[in-house]
């Protein structure tokens, strides 16, 4: 017998044999899992952490029980803590069942490559915490003013600050005993010149604030200088909500069939949000308490979630959010680890799904300060955003793109990680493939063993354009199975697949193939983009597009005539569509750095107009004609060339 086993986050998953260990189904399955022993047992470095609770998505019901009892060896490696939340030893474990498991970032063997950095941008600085410094005169019988008192009065005095402002409550407690060991001179950490967060002995320069893109599937996030502007670390993680589900929609269905599930997905994502800080600020000697102001980012599902809201009636018409304004939340009442008196900032929403990440996309990006040209920003991810227009009218809307093309759903999609298949050319002579792995310098065939595992999100677009313009599946997304040539056959399930890369060359003994399913998957994605583009330019009342802005991790890495010759956007010329990195993190950045972009914030998420299109009635119709490569219709002059190139077979 056979059963279900999820990884995540890598999103990989299968049948495995039962009796078979964890380690040994992700050996199978492509998972790199850190096991230095080998799998004997002695080194506890394959720690795992096995979910519970019905997973809708997946159809399974993944618990504990599904696994071997509990080994002797297991309890030398893992904490009591550890053993109560259902952490395992992957070595350790048969599977009896379907389960879903999470492996943690120590126990990966291969670190996801995730976007963390956008363009150079023009700011200004002007934080929301600024440092004062202050010598006071020691109070006195004749002068006994309070130490609050003293302290504003002197930040009056001295530097024009109003003295109505608030004291933050954990620092109030131990303010007495901080002043006076100070012998009276401090630095005084001011919010928005309405709170002082922070009173420190002496002259404090360092300055920290912390900005996060959250995404659906990955988590970046930048420690800045609030003085100077600079990016002092960047770093990044995997979304740890991933083992809940890859969308919005399936996290969103956890929450409504587990008692217990929002209150998971939350504290999962703080966890990673205080293991980022406090890696991060090791790494130029501060500690996590030196972060005086965090500002986040996220789609209108993930802010739900990572701010404890129930999310529920998101995914139910009207799809309304339980806030659109912007939040200044303290950070300690969310259980983020930094300064006590710290607050974190959320930016505002737009509308329905498009959330505070497309807002940060947009201050990042400005298509507002355009006079006259139409823009197109598109912030390609699990949960795709587009804007349209110019300074005269701003559309958005969001589309449900799916996670295929990050991966997921696909057979053997994996995340962006060593050993994935980044870059696929098809000769559509000899239909013979040249393709590149990450962690290879150089292309197969000049290296035959690449340790290929599986293809990520930029080479499954290429997959897909190459094989249109190949000729091995036609317009309509169907394979020809006419072709006498071994890479196009008939996978063991009978539907057809070309294989990409062949097992001798891979890492995980098996032909890396890809499948009339995995075609499908990513039609559907790529109709939703391009159905919701189209739906704006008409609003708009435009024909033709000057520039195409592709922002986010995924929209950085793809070939950009890939993206085109499948349709995932309509025809632009090519020297006009641009990458510009993770612009979400960017503006994640930009609201740390200046209470100005804030303002800017708050008034374009007022002024953009939401444009809803799976409600317009012929939204089935336009779908269904966007399936096909590029479109079933519509003309696209600046791709003809390679379009008439392609065989007739």
């Amino acid at each position: 017998m056979a059963s279900t086993v999820i990884f995540q986050p890598s999103g990989r998953r299968g049948q495995v044999e039962q009796g078979k260990t964890l380690l040994e189904a992700a050996r199978e399955l492509g998972v790199d899992i850190e096991s230095v022993c080998g799998g004997v047992k002695v080194c506890g470095k394959c720690k795992v952490k096995i979910e519970e609770g019905f997973f809708e998505k997946f159809g399974i019901d993944s618990r504990v029980e599904h696994l071997s009892p509990l080994q002797e060896e297991e309890k030398d490696f893992l904490t009591e803590e550890e053993l109560a939340d259902n952490f395992r030893l992957a070595c350790c474990c048969e599977v009896n069942g379907d389960v879903l498991l999470f492996v943690p970032e120590e126990s990966r063997g291969a670190k996801q490559v995730v976007l963390e950095t956008g363009k150079e941008r023009t700011f200004q600085i002007n934080p929301a915490v600024h440092k004062y410094y202050i010598e006071m005169e020691p109070a006195t019988l004749e002068d006994h003013r309070g130490d609050v008192e003293r302290i504003k009065d002197t930040l009056a005095e001295k530097y024009g600050l109003p003295k109505d402002m608030t004291i933050d409550y954990f620092l109030l407690r131990r303010l007495p005993n901080i002043v006076r060991d100070a012998e009276w001179k401090v630095t005084v950490s001011v919010w928005n010149n309405k709170e002082i967060i922070l009173v420190e002995p002496g002259l404090a320069e360092h300055s920290l604030g912390l900005a996060i893109d959250i995404g659906t599937t990955t988590v970046a996030a930048y420690l800045c200088d609030l003085r100077t502007g600079q990016s002092l670390v960047v770093d990044s993680m995997m979304n740890p909500q991933v083992r809940y589900g890859e969308d919005v929609l399936s996290r969103i269905t956890y929450h409504m069939m587990n008692d217990d599930g929002l209150e998971k997905m939350h504290q999962a994502i703080i966890e990673g949000i205080n293991t980022l800080a406090q890696r991060m600020t090791e790494k130029i000697g501060q500690k996590p308490e030196d972060i005086l102001e965090v500002t986040l980012v996220f789609n209108t599902a993930m802010q739900h979630i990572a701010l404890g809201m129930e999310p529920g009636f998101l995914g139910r018409s009207p799809f309304t959010a339980g806030t659109k304004e912007s939040q200044n939340i303290k950070a300690r009442d969310l259980g983020i680890k930094v300064c006590k008196g710290a607050n974190v900032h959320t930016l505002p929403v737009e509308a329905g799904f498009v959330g505070p990440d497309n807002v940060a996309v947009l201050i990042a990006e400005e298509p507002y300060k355009e006079p006259e040209k139409i823009r197109m920003v598109i912030d390609i991810g699990t949960n795709g955003e587009i804007d349209i227009g110019n300074a005269k009218k701003l559309l958005c809307t969001s589309c449900a793109t799916g996670p295929a093309l990050e991966g997921a759903q696909i057979k053997f999609g994996m995340r962006a990680a060593p050993g994935a298949i980044e870059k696929v050319i098809i000769n559509p002579e000899t239909l013979e493939v040249s393709y590149k792995v990450i962690g290879q310098d150089s292309w197969y065939p000049d290296i035959q063993k690449t340790e290929a595992k599986g293809i990520c999100g930029s080479g499954i677009i290429d997959m897909v354009a190459q094989l249109f313009l190949s000729g091995v599946i036609d317009k309509s997304g169907r394979f020809n199975l006419k072709l006498n040539h071994p890479r196009v056959r008939r996978g063991e399930d009978g539907k057809p697949e070309y294989v990409v890369a062949w097992a001798d060359e891979t890492s995980i003994g098996k032909d890396v193939a890809f499948t009339q399913a995995d075609v499908r998957a990513v039609q559907l994605a790529k109709s939703a983009l391009y159905v919701g583009s189209r739906y704006l330019m008409e609003k708009l009342g435009v024909e033709n597009l000057d520039s195409v802005t592709l922002a986010g991790a995924f929209g950085s890495y793809i070939d950009k005539e890939s993206a085109m010759v499948i349709g995932m956007f309509p025809d632009c010329d090519l020297e006009n569509v641009a990458a510009v990195g993770n612009a979400a993190g960017d503006g994640a950045k930009l609201a740390l750095l200046d209470t100005g972009k804030r303002e800017e914030a708050t008034w374009i998420a007022r002024h953009v107009e939401f444009v809803e299109t799976a409600i317009e009635p012929d939204f089935q119709m336009r779908f269904a004609a966007a399936m096909a490569f590029p479109h079933s219709t519509d003309k696209f002059p600046h791709i003809q060339h390679l379009l008439d190139r392609i065989p007739k077979r």
